[in-house]
């Protein structure tokens, strides 16, 4: 991977939109103070790539991209890799929660050979978005991101510390920095394999412990029926067709058998209907109960209508029934007359009486009230006096008291004063005054009332007898309804006659026209039988034709050739059933001796036995024994695939076992180091060999020390702890390119971003002089981070970075 051209907006502390053109240099520093944002440029193309950047600790953090006053930010870069020119952008968004996340991402893959200015516009085909972006560029680029942060960004600085770092130590760095926890990783999934695999054998063994039975001489024994089977199938067929033939015979004599009983139960059909014999008298004995019945209705008819017209010579009863009902009412109304007059006459009587003790009630009243008065008044002046003392006037009279007189009017005297109780009992005797003459006057007012009503009662009385018609003769008028009611009775009576006879004769009628049709219908099943039996006689003997004078006749003569036709049938029936009964017996011997055959062969006999069934029970064993061996033989099959396969996962198990064993001891990890170090020196010897213009090599000593073999010492040989700065930063850079040629071959570019202020002079030009011969030896790019201005006047071309109040700004100094 080469970068060309790489833009930032608002990236980090970049505030303004920023272009570093890389294209035309292999050689580069980025300079200025500390905390300029020199670093922030390696950031933005480490960010561009893979969306985040190692100093911001985890993956996928993206919170640093933005400063905290900053909405939004972009990074692009344009860069190739084998040849091919690429350009990924990622844009940044800060939402209103205050969380920064990815707006866009994608890379396309662009024309090569276009300025850098126009490149961005020559897209030859998009690759991949979103999340999609970070897969394509390891895969355009060949390096994961752990691998990128090692390769490109040198650590040479862990491999001064390598160089310098005891044993123990050294073998933890290069774990660290070779990722040897990979093989943690892979016991553990070894482990897991190992349990897998067993898991599957235990399953295999339990599938192939169902298949025991699938044994040799099992299959040998199914092979051997299902060739009797076959046999037996090919030679089958005779024995059914015999069979076939045997109920063909039996089938035959079954419908002439069900011919003949056809014939007998058609013979046995016509039976003589009840009461044939004597439907003969039955008619004529109807036909005469009929004549003799019309005789008696017309007589009793003749007497009908002589009864009514007596009875219409009487007239009607509605005359005398009025006269009679008006004679009623008068004796009625002049009764109620004389009673309401001697009730209307006491009631007047009574009225004088009550009005006598009215006035007598009225007159107790009066007399109570001025006795009550008295009382009241003389208890009044009593109560006076005794208050006026001699000689004041007197409020009745206004003349003075009397002093001779103690507490008295001069006209009192001695009276003696009534008391409270006299006055209460002359009050009490005016209540009951006055609640006796109110009970005489309430009498006086009914007895008033009802005399008054009496009166009115005989005034309508009066009117209504007034209103009736002249009186009759009583005894005229109740002979005239006794004469109608006795000829109503004998017009009853002979109408009553004339009904039942009439009913009879209907009843006579209808028992004629019952025999009529029981003599028809006799006559009808006659012929019905007759035209039945008529298909059933021969040409020889036909039934006997039929006698229209005499119906008892003809059914005697009809069912006396029934009878001796039924005879031969019966008899011909027995000659039917004793050939079913021989049919029956040798089909029934010939499915014995075939049933024994099947049994001898185990074919399950079917429950009719007819020989299609026969023979589709044995298609179906010889199928069902086909197909158990088929299933056998799958088994043994599938029984030496699981036996296998039950093998193969016991060896996958084992040999998991083994690895996890081994890459659990401690002695896997020292092999590896030693290896990887051995390795990993030889590979760095070469690059320090160019890197010090041939003077300096590396080596291991037997203890797996590092030592530096100094040619301008005559190959001396002396512990890489020895080392000067400057030869301790050619060796460690060493170390640095090889590993980053171990991982990733063919690499670009590489950043050094470690601090240089430390160095003495001579280291620093140590230093200077390694970088420009690695720049100088390979065609790579080549950039260093530092604040240092003696190394970075040594750089042909310097990015100087720099920073003010609006943030971070880079100038190009140089070509």
């Amino acid at each position: 991977m080469r970068p060309l051209l790489l833009r930032l907006d608002h990236f980090g502390s970049f505030r303004d939109p920023v272009e570093v053109d890389f294209s035309d240099v292999d050689y580069f520093a980025l300079t200025g103070p500390t905390g300029a944002g020199k670093s922030t440029i390696i950031d933005a193309i480490c960010f561009a790539l893979y969306g985040t950047v190692p100093r911001w600790g985890r993956e996928n953090v993206i919170a640093h991209a933005l400063a905290p006053s900053v909405a939004a930010g972009k990074v692009a870069l344009l860069f190739e890799s084998d040849g091919r020119r690429y350009g990924v952008v990622r844009a940044l968004v800060r939402d209103g929660k205050g969380t920064v996340r990815t707006k866009e991402a994608r890379i396309d893959e662009l024309a090569a050979g276009v300025p850098l200015g126009e490149a961005w516009e020559a897209v030859v085909k998009p690759l991949a978005e979103g999340e999609n972006v970070t897969a394509e560029v390891q895969r355009v680029t060949g390096l994961e991101y752990r691998f990128f942060t090692q390769c490109v960004v040198l650590p040479q600085g862990r491999f001064a510390e390598f160089l310098h770092a005891a044993p123990r130590e050294r073998q933890d760095l290069l774990v660290q920095l070779l990722d040897a926890d990979v093989y943690e990783a892979i016991r553990q999934r070894a482990v897991r394999e190992e349990e897998t695999a067993r898991s599957a054998a235990s399953l295999a063994r339990d599938q192939l412990g169902k298949l025991s039975g699938a044994t040799a001489e099992l299959e040998e024994e199914l092979t051997g029926r299902l060739a009797a089977l076959r046999r037996l199938a090919e030679t089958i067929d005779a024995d059914l067709d015999l069979l076939r033939a045997r109920e063909a015979d039996i089938l035959r004599a079954t419908r002439e058998r069900a011919a003949v009983a056809e014939r007998q139960a058609a013979l046995a059909a016509p039976r003589m209907p009840d009461g044939v014999a004597t439907l003969s008298t039955a008619r004529r004995a109807a036909a005469e109960a009929v004549a003799s019945l019309l005789d008696e209705v017309a007589a009793l008819e003749a007497d009908e209508h002589a009864a009514d017209e007596a009875l219409a010579a009487l007239g009607g009863r509605e005359r005398p029934q009025a006269a009679l009902a008006a004679l009623d009412a008068r004796d009625r109304l002049t009764a109620q007359a004389e009673s309401a007059r001697a009730q209307a006459g006491s009631a007047a009587e009574s009225l004088g009486a009550l009005r006598s003790a009215l006035q007598e009630a009225d007159r107790a009243v009066a007399e109570a009230e001025r006795r009550r008065d008295r009382l009241r008044d003389a208890h009044a002046a009593a109560d006076l006096a005794s208050r006026l003392a001699p000689g004041d006037p007197c409020p009745v009279c206004l003349r003075p008291t009397d002093p001779g007189h103690a507490g008295g009017h001069p006209g009192s005297g001695a009276a003696r004063a009534p008391g409270a109780a006299e006055i209460r009992a002359a009050e009490g005797a005016l209540v009951t005054a006055r609640k006796e003459a109110e009970r005489a006057r309430t009498a006086y007012a009914k007895g008033e009332t009802s005399a008054g009503l009496y009166a009115n009662q005989v005034t309508k009385l009066e009117a209504e007898l007034a209103a009736l018609p002249p009186a009759v003769d009583r005894a005229a008028v109740e002979g005239r309804l006794a004469a109608i009611a006795k000829a109503e009775a004998v017009a009853a009576e002979a109408r009553s006659a004339a009904r039942t006879a009439r009913t009879r004769l209907r009843q006579a009628q209808t028992e004629t026209e019952r025999a009529d049709r029981r003599a028809a219908d006799a006559w009808r099943t006659l012929e019905t039988a007759r035209d039945g039996l008529l298909a059933l006689g021969s040409h020889d003997d036909p039934p006997p034709p039929l006698t229209r004078d005499d119906l008892h006749r003809a059914w005697t003569d009809l069912l006396g050739w029934r009878d001796r036709a039924a005879l031969a049938a019966a008899e011909a029936l027995a000659e039917r059933d004793e050939a079913l009964a021989a049919a029956t017996a040798g089909l029934s011997r010939e499915r014995a001796r075939l049933a024994e055959r099947l049994r001898e062969h185990q074919v399950p006999l079917p429950g009719e036995g007819t020989p299609e069934q026969l023979g589709a029970a044995v298609a179906g064993e010889v199928a069902r024994v086909e197909s158990r061996l088929e299933r056998v033989k799958e088994a043994r099959e599938r029984a030496a695939e699981l036996a296998g396969e039950v093998a193969e996962k016991e060896h996958a198990a084992k040999v998991a076992h083994e690895l996890a064993l081994r890459l659990r001891a401690n002695a896997f990890e020292r092999w590896l180091c030693a290896e990887a170090l051995a390795v990993l020196v030889t590979t760095a010897s070469g690059m320090l060999r160019e890197l010090s213009d041939g003077q300096y090599e590396l080596a291991l000593s037997d203890r797996t020390e590092i030592e530096v073999i100094d040619h301008a010492e005559a190959g001396l040989r002396r512990s890489a702890r020895t080392l000067s700065g400057g030869e301790t930063f050619q060796a460690a850079l060493a170390l640095a390119l090889a590993l980053s040629d171990a991982v990733a071959r063919g690499l670009d570019s590489i950043f050094l971003d470690e601090g240089f202020g430390t160095l003495d002079p001579a280291t620093l030009d140590t230093v200077a002089t390694t970088l420009e011969r690695l720049a100088a030896g390979q065609e790579r790019v080549v950039g260093v981070v530092t604040h240092v201005p003696a190394l970075a006047e040594r750089v042909p071309v310097r990015f100087e970075v720099s920073r003010d109040a609006k943030g971070s700004h880079v100038r190009k100094v140089g070509l």
